[in-house]
């Protein structure tokens, strides 16, 4: 077994944090994935995993050594890349990692992605914040979708590409189904009136709970929802089965437009613009797949694509009700 193999049997382990399911992923036996991992301990001569019955965590030092591999395999790829790619057909992997809130977004990009260049082959992660900065840092992941302001605390070197700015909507029942699917309605909501109503809200440790938290703070008003879920698809759900109402970004919303059971009432007092972009780590050698994926988040057709799915949808119109 070549030692770029075990490496890669590490970070499967270090992404699943169980050896079934990073076997699993490796498509492997569990007892193979357990002895690569023996043989890089013995190779290194310290130990790699605290296993009880099962997998705990990786120890100090193994830490080290994941580490290690995460840049010795990024390396790898970006060689890899640079070798098998001609001028015209970029050939190699990209892992993208989405917050929950973007997924729809990062979907379209993906598929524009892949209709541009069949040579790429892209993994899609949903990830938490802290999930994707910790592998822009590390490396286990070559580029993220998310919230931009959040790397301003940071010290290390995340370069972002700016794509939209997302703006909330407050998703309701209608009172009659409208034919032509979602309506927006033109007259926007007060944050503070928004917090009268019955809601399903994501649940505290998501970064678009801290977002419509704040807003409602800045209204004066402290919100208790009635339900909690830390699932995109369950905000929409919940509205279109039950008597709630939730609060969602325009990307989201564009999704349900076919549902003319609902619709989405802009919030302002007070407005809340939150700015979304790519992110990826500085380097002055990024692979093939991340230099042909940023040419792409720039193109001027594909923000024009962007805009009629995301942030406003119409433009806002009346006063605040």
């Amino acid at each position: 077994m070549s030692l770029f193999t075990s490496l890669h049997y590490l970070v499967a382990l270090h992404q699943h944090k169980h050896f079934g399911r990073a076997a699993d992923a490796c498509h492997i036996t569990q007892p193979a994935l357990s002895n690569a991992i023996r043989a890089l301990e013995n190779e290194y001569g310290t130990t790699i995993v605290k296993r009880g019955r099962s997998f705990e965590k990786f120890t100090p030092e193994g830490e080290r050594i994941l580490a290690s591999a995460l840049r010795v395999l990024h390396e790898q790829e970006v060689l890899r890349q640079d070798i098998q790619s001609s001028v015209d057909r970029p050939v190699g992997k990209l892992i993208l990692g989405a917050v929950p809130s973007v997924m729809p977004v990062a979907a379209r990009f993906v598929g524009h992605l892949h209709r541009n260049y069949d040579g790429i082959s892209i993994a899609l992660r949903s990830m938490s914040s802290p999930e994707i900065e910790g592998g822009l840092e590390n490396l286990s992941i070559d580029l993220a979708l998310g919230y931009t302001e959040r790397l301003k605390s940071r010290a290390v070197k995340i370069t972002t590409v700016d794509q939209y700015e997302e703006r909330y909507f407050l998703l309701r029942r209608a009172a009659k189904p409208h034919r032509s699917g979602l309506k927006i309605v033109s007259q926007s909501m007060t944050w503070k009136a928004a917090a009268t109503l019955p809601l399903c809200l994501l649940t505290p440790e998501m970064h678009n709970r801290f977002i419509v938290d704040a807003a409602f703070a800045k209204a004066g008003v402290v919100v208790e929802p009635v339900i909690e879920t830390n699932s995109i698809l369950t905000l929409g759900l919940s509205v279109l089965e039950g008597d709630v109402c939730s609060i969602m970004p325009g990307a989201l919303v564009g999704v349900l437009r076919g549902y003319g059971e609902l619709e989405a009432v802009p919030l302002s007092g007070p407005e809340v613009l939150t700015a979304i972009g790519f992110m990826f780590a500085f380097t002055d050698r990024p692979s093939q797949a991340v230099r042909v994926a940023l040419e792409l988040a720039r193109d001027p057709e594909w923000l024009a694509h962007l805009r009629s799915h995301t942030g406003a949808l119409l433009p806002l119109q009346g006063a605040p009700h």
